[in-house]
């Protein structure tokens, strides 16, 4: 599933990409996503200028005069900026096509993705999301606060976007490892020095995740079409069985709320 650094991956490609293009068209190729895709896209966006590209949790907020279009990635989908007269590909759901000739396309196979429109900025999928994690206000005092009489396993509640929004599947074990901290552990009680420690994992390893393009397991792709690189440098995730790099100890998997959960029961307490 796209988290956090792939969907910051998307906006600063699109940055550089549609700022500023005028819309000359928009193809509804279904109807429907997670949601019904508003109808009225084609006639509310014909003739509008992009005037920003913005992220908020794993949302993709594409910005206009008249409102804000409001993109989710699901769990397979990616967006790349093509020619116009590019050939579609499979699962090509929707397309913002510009007067410069360019095309953005939203593939999305399993469908679990979302596009949504908002003439004020406001919409039930933003009203509740917690603080974003690569932001000062996100530091071991917020987490423990927030953590306090919680029974919830550490992973659960890191991954909890009431509380941090974009802290993926994938992020959540690398910066559970890198902290040491077993993810079954209850979240209300991890120390205030666990937390400090935890934070700053959290934030270096979805950094360090956007500097190499995402990770691309499956379906992800940035908007060039090419694949993220960040699966190279995981520590944990996907690796049950193989070594740990640390004490050279078999990675476990577990299944923590219905997700695959990797970690080192020799390093992780």
């Amino acid at each position: 599933m796209p988290e956090l650094p792939e969907v910051e991956t998307s906006k600063n490609g699109l940055l550089l990409l549609i700022v500023g293009q005028v819309v000359d068209a928009v193809y509804l190729w279904r109807d429907n996503l997670r949601w019904a895709i508003p109808t009225h896209l084609n006639t509310t966006l014909a003739r509008q200028v992009v005037c920003g590209v913005g992220r908020r949790g794993k949302y993709l907020l594409i910005e206009f005069e008249v409102g804000i279009l409001i993109i989710h990635l699901g769990m397979s989908g990616s967006i790349r900026v093509v020619n116009r007269n590019v050939e579609l590909q499979k699962h090509d759901h929707f397309e913002l096509v510009f007067e410069n000739g360019k095309s953005m396309r939203l593939n999305d196979p399993r469908r679990f993705g979302a596009v949504l429109f908002s003439t004020n900025g406001i919409h039930p999928l933003l009203d509740n999301l917690g603080v974003e994690p690569l932001e000062d206000e996100f530091d071991a005092n917020y987490l423990y606060t927030k953590s306090r009489k919680k029974h919830l396993a550490i992973k659960a509640f890191i991954m909890n976007s009431k509380v941090v929004v974009g802290v993926g599947n994938i992020y959540a074990c690398e910066s559970l490892f890198k902290s040491r901290i077993d993810p079954r552990r209850p979240a209300g009680k991890v120390t205030k020095k666990c937390y400090q420690l935890l934070t700053q994992n959290i934030k270096s390893t979805l950094s360090e995740a956007i500097l190499a393009g995402g990770t691309t397991l499956q379906d992800f792709t940035k908007i060039d079409g090419t694949p993220g690189y960040f699966a190279q440098d995981l520590y944990v995730y996907g690796r049950e069985n193989k070594p740990c790099f640390i004490c050279n100890g078999k990675i476990t998997r577990i299944t923590q709320n219905q997700r695959a959960t990797f970690y080192c029961p020799q390093c992780q307490i």
